[in-house]
């Protein structure tokens, strides 16, 4: 019997299991925000490399960690790009994820627009049914 029932039929549980580098982009130093205790959560876990995006506090340290000004700054293949950004904003992050050769981009919930999921699927992996930190509790 297995010990935990996966409620998503999509893969992105899978998507999270064969990565190795994660950078979240719109990272907030507010531990109030998702993007602050979602990624505390997926760094908890140890099995990700995980790198901040956010040319606002870029330089800046949050959880220990640099963070960037932008996904190009990422010295490694980056396998999951985890975005905690305004719908109105991700086409540009899902046209620097293709740029950089990035293997899925993950909209965190809130931050889908259907409209651009639609323009891009067909260009790279997209992943935005489900909550990151969710996922990593399966891990």
């Amino acid at each position: 019997m297995e010990r935990f029932h996966h409620p998503h039929s999509d893969d992105a549980l899978e998507v999270l299991k064969d990565a190795q580098v994660v950078a979240v982009v719109g990272i907030s130093p507010d531990p109030e925000r998702p993007s602050y205790y979602v990624s505390e959560r997926l760094i908890s876990k140890g099995k990700h490399r995980v790198y901040f995006i956010n040319p606002k506090y870029a330089g800046q340290e949050i959880l220990g960690i640099n963070v960037l000004p932008s996904l190009s700054d990422v010295p490694e293949k980056i396998d999951i790009v985890n975005v905690f950004r305004n719908p109105a904003h991700i086409e540009p992050i899902l046209e620097e994820a293709i740029k950089i050769g990035a293997r899925c981009v993950w909209l965190q919930p809130g931050c889908e627009n259907h409209e651009i999921i639609e323009r891009y699927k067909d260009k790279i992996k997209i992943v935005w049914n489900a909550c990151i930190g969710v996922e990593a509790g399966y891990l």
